[in-house]
């Protein structure tokens, strides 16, 4: 394996992984969080503040894969689970425009609870679960076109 190629995987792993890391924070609290009450879902959810600069991992997970995809199109196998590992990754941006980030701005970032509070939290919630197995997808994708390459 080049050594440009081992940096391009070594990028796509640790930003992948570092994408889950939050990813499956969110998955892991939903059964405690998801029936607190009003005030106590509206306290809980300041402890998030500051996560949006994790973006640049988002970024780093989506360009990195992208590259390996690329650079890996003429090993069938490899190519094939690096791009569903790509895809896993920009679906989880599609999640996060359709149903996360609406349910933000709706709440205005969780410092305020509208009327329709309770669909809210499920549409923001669950929209982090999904991603989070998107998120896994992806790492486990990207573990296994490393494992199927050519050599």
């Amino acid at each position: 394996m080049s050594t440009w190629l081992k940096i391009i995987y070594f990028l796509s792993l640790l930003f992948v992984a570092l994408a889950l890391a939050p990813a499956m924070a969110h998955l892991l609290e939903l059964p405690n969080k998801i029936n607190l009450s009003r005030e106590d879902y509206l306290k809980v959810q300041q402890i998030y503040r500051g996560w949006a600069l994790l973006g640049f991992v988002v970024v780093g997970a989506l360009l990195s894969t992208l590259v390996l995809t690329i650079t890996v199109r003429h090993e069938r196998k490899a190519f094939i689970l690096a791009l569903i590992a790509f895809l896993c990754i920009a679906g989880t941006q599609v999640i996060f425009w359709i149903y996360t980030y609406p349910a933000n701005q709706a709440t205005n970032n969780w410092t305020m609870l509208p009327e329709n509070w309770a669909k809210l939290r499920r549409q923001w919630e669950y929209s982090h679960a999904t991603s989070a197995v998107l998120n896994l997808v992806a790492l486990v994708m990207l573990i296994l076109s490393v494992l199927a390459r050519d050599e």
